[in-house]
C-alpha cells in the first residue's frame, strides 16, 4: 500500500523532516538483512488517540534484538515515549500505522556485525487496511506458497528481523501474480506456519485454532494473542494445535490476524470454499469485538490501549 508522508521521523533521539530521514548506501543492514523491527497501529477513540499493546510491541522489539545479538542504545521506555511523540507531532489524532526500526548503520562491512553502529528510527503515518476494506467484510483468498517458511535452526523465527522478509516477500508476490491475495506458507515438515506477515487461525465445530508458533517457525503475535483472549472470553474454545494444509479446506471457519492486516476472513484456501466461502459468526465476532477493542470501547480490555496525550 502506498505509504502518506507526515511531516517528521524520529531517528536515534531526533525528530527529522520527513524528507531528510536518510541512511548512507553503505549502511550494513541494506547489505546483510541484520535488523529488527516492529509493526504497531495507533487508533481514534473517544479519548484521543492511543496506541495498541505499545509496550508489547517495543518489549518485542527488544527481544528480536537480542536474539540477533544487538544492543540497542536506548530503553524500552526511551522508545515508548518517542513512539508516543511521532504520533503526537504529526498529529495523528485519527489513528496510524508505527514501524520502529533496529538497524546496523554506516561504517563496518563485512559479514561481522559486532563492530556496526546500531541506529534506531521510528516513522509512523496513516495506514488503511493492509488487505482492503472487502478483504476485512467479505474475505480474502489464499494459496499455499510454493516457498516454505524459514527452519527456525536456520534463521531465528522468533525474531522479527528484516532480512528474514525476503521469504515472505517471495511468496506474497507468488500468491498475487497468481490471482490471490496472500499466501500460506508451510513450515519444512510441511505443517502449516503462517500467512507472509499474518498469523492464521481455523475454526472448527467452534473451537479456535492456531498452529504452535515455535513449532512451526511462525513468529508469536500479539494480534494472535490479543485474539485468543477475546475469543476465550467470548466463551469459543482456544487451542494451540498443529495443522496440515487440508485443514482449511474442511474447516467451518478460517481467518487470519496481524498488526497491519488486523483481523480478516479467510474465504476459500486454494481454489476451496471455507465453509460457504463467507465470513462466518465465530470470526465475524471475534473481529467485531477486536475492532471495538482498539477503539476504547472495550473496557475489559483498556489497558491495551497507550494513550498519547
Amino acid at each position: 500500500m502506498p505509504i502518506t508522508p507526515t511531516d517528521k521521523i524520529w531517528m536515534d533521539g531526533e525528530l527529522v523532516d520527513w524528507a531528510d530521514a536518510k541512511v548512507h548506501v553503505l549502511t550494513h543492514t541494506m547489505h546483510y538483512g541484520s535488523g529488527v523491527f516492529e509493526g504497531i497501529r495507533a487508533y481514534g477513540t473517544a479519548n484521543g488517540v492511543a496506541v495498541f499493546r505499545l509496550r508489547e510491541h517495543i518489549e518485542r522489539l527488544f527481544a528480536s534484538a537480542k536474539v540477533f545479538l544487538i544492543d540497542v542504545p536506548f530503553t524500552v521506555d526511551q522508545l515508548i515515549e518517542a513512539s508516543r511523540e511521532v504520533v503526537r507531532v504529526n498529529g495523528l489524532n485519527d489513528g496510524c500505522y508505527l514501524r520502529p526500526l533496529v538497524y546496523l548503520g554506516y561504517g563496518e562491512m563485512g559479514l561481522n556485525p559486532l563492530p556496526c553502529p546500531v541506529n534506531v528510527s521510528i516513522a509512523a503515518w496513516p495506514w488503511g487496511s493492509y488487505l482492503g476494506d472487502d478483504g476485512v467484510a467479505n474475505g480474502v483468498s489464499v494459496k499455499v506458497s510454493s516457498w516454505r517458511r524459514h527452519d527456525a535452526n536456520a534463521v531465528p523465527t522468533a525474531a522479527k528481523g528484516t532480512g528474514m522478509y525476503v521469504n515472505s516477500s517471495l511468496a506474497k508476490v507468488e500468491a498475487l501474480k497468481a490471482g490471490y491475495d496472500e499466501a500460506i506458507l508451510l513450515a519444512p515438515d510441511g505443517r502449516v506456519s503462517e500467512c507472509t506477515g499474518e498469523n492464521v487461525f481455523v475454526v472448527r465445530e467452534g473451537r479456535v485454532i492456531t498452529p504452535p508458533t515455535s513449532d512451526a517457525g511462525a513468529l508469536a503475535g500479539i494480534t494472535q494473542r490479543s485474539v485468543e483472549t477475546i475469543a476465550a472470553d467470548l466463551g469459543f474454545p482456544v487451542a494451540h494445535e498443529p495443522l496440515i494444509r487440508t485443514d482449511f479446506y474442511t474447516a467451518d471457519e478460517a481467518f487470519l490476524t496481524g498488526t497491519a492486516a488486523e483481523v480478516v476472513p479467510i474465504r476459500a484456501v486454494d481454489d476451496r470454499e471455507v465453509g460457504d466461502g463467507k465470513p462466518g459468526p465465530v470470526t465475524k465476532e471475534i473481529q467485531r469485538t477486536y475492532f471495538a477493542t482498539v477503539r476504547g470501547e472495550v473496557d475489559r480490555y483498556k489497558d491495551w490501549l497507550d494513550y498519547v496525550e
